[in-house]
């Protein structure tokens, strides 16, 4: 594992070891025996804004020894036209690895590719694999190590996102049943379904199949960065798919609610449902430092 672009990419051992390691590294928070970034300066190159994101990494690279380097790109280069390709293989001969958050998954493999640096996706268009690796984390920490193998998980809302597609591939890698819930215009097209090749995503236009016997019902907002100008249209075909009391009477009994943040109340989840289980969202947020420490230390180490 020389970089994390997807989760596509990872192979189902590299995922547990990732959350074996993200839980020894929470629970040994502020008395780590190693720091694998001892004597690093890693960049966070950011196209898109960020809170959870940026706050974790900045945090975890200090606590394994490195120093975080913040690079938005209205700052650098990359923001007035230079080539992804010539940023990265400057940053390459300077740096010691590099997280990047942008539109184009192209990006991130093309800076990978020229620089020859570690490097993390921290969020493109087409993935989000931090945040999925932080999911399966915090189901481990609710119903065990492992848990997820039997269990139905559902993702209800837009299902051709980034939440969506990171899900998709942990299904097919680590064998759990997911299902998709969302509107027929918003899945993925059938070369995205033929590229996964796998029996064990169901999708379904009717967000209470998707949700019955489900143990961990995920959402996301259902305008993403770069999307603002769909608001009103994505919103009408939404509003069925809305996580809420009465679609929750169809989970199964000990279900939990995950929301990868920023929530929009009102909209893809209310208020109710979203205070009801803010302890777990809160603990799934916060589980992006301990999680992307797990991928920060296993590159270094690596490396």
């Amino acid at each position: 594992m020389k970089n994390l672009l997807s989760i596509e990419e990872l192979t189902a051992q590299q995922i547990r070891d990732l959350l074996a390691l993200g839980h020894k590294l929470k629970a040994e928070r502020g008395r780590h025996a190693e720091l694998p970034l001892q004597g690093q300066t890693w960049a966070l190159i950011f196209s898109k804004s960020s809170t959870r994101t940026r706050v974790s990494f900045e945090v975890g690279i200090s606590e394994l020894g490195g120093r975080p380097m913040f690079l938005s790109t209205r700052d650098i280069q990359l923001g007035r036209g230079e080539p992804i390709s010539d940023t990265a293989r400057v940053l390459g001969r300077m740096i010691h690895g590099a997280v990047i958050r942008t539109y184009e998954q192209q990006e991130v493999v093309d800076f990978a590719n020229y620089s020859e640096l570690p490097t993390i996706n921290a969020l493109t268009d087409a993935e989000h694999p931090c945040q999925i690796l932080a999911d399966l984390l915090t189901i481990e920490e609710l119903y065990g190590v492992g848990s997820w193998k039997d269990m139905k998980i559902a993702f209800v809302g837009d299902g051709d996102n980034n939440m969506a597609r990171s899900w998709m591939w942990a299904a097919k890698h680590l064998g759990f049943t997911l299902a998709i819930g969302a509107p027929a215009q918003y899945m993925p097209d059938e070369a995205f379904r033929r590229h996964l090749d796998t029996d064990r995503v169901i999708f379904s236009t009717d967000p209470v199949e998707a949700a019955r016997n489900a143990t961990v019902i995920n959402t996301d907002t259902w305008i993403s960065m770069g999307q603002e100008s769909e608001k009103g249209t994505k919103e009408q075909h939404f509003l069925p798919y809305q996580v809420n009391r009465e679609l929750l009477a169809h989970a199964a009994p000990g279900h939990s609610v995950f929301h990868c943040l920023p929530a929009y109340r009102g909209m893809e989840i209310t208020e109710e449902i979203l205070e009801q289980f803010a302890p777990v969202i809160f603990t799934e947020a916060e589980n992006r430092l301990h999680a992307q420490k797990a991928v920060l230390a296993t590159l270094a180490n690596n490396r």
